[in-house]
């Protein structure tokens, strides 16, 4: 990895960090993503999602 890159980036955003909005959108994937998460390690994959192995 290039880290004057990764450098660069965090100096933009130092000088213009993201808008309240955006953290709160960026927050809110992730608690979705948990959710999804916790409910599938709580009740397990459902059968209809699962794909059928077809016969060749």
């Amino acid at each position: 990895m290039n880290y004057l890159v990764w450098l660069a980036r965090a100096k933009r955003w130092a000088r213009h960090p993201p808008s309240a909005g955006r953290v709160k959108l960026v927050f809110a994937v992730i608690a979705a993503c948990l959710v999804i998460a916790g409910y599938e390690w709580a009740f397990g994959w459902p059968t209809w999602l699962t794909p059928d192995r077809l016969k060749p």
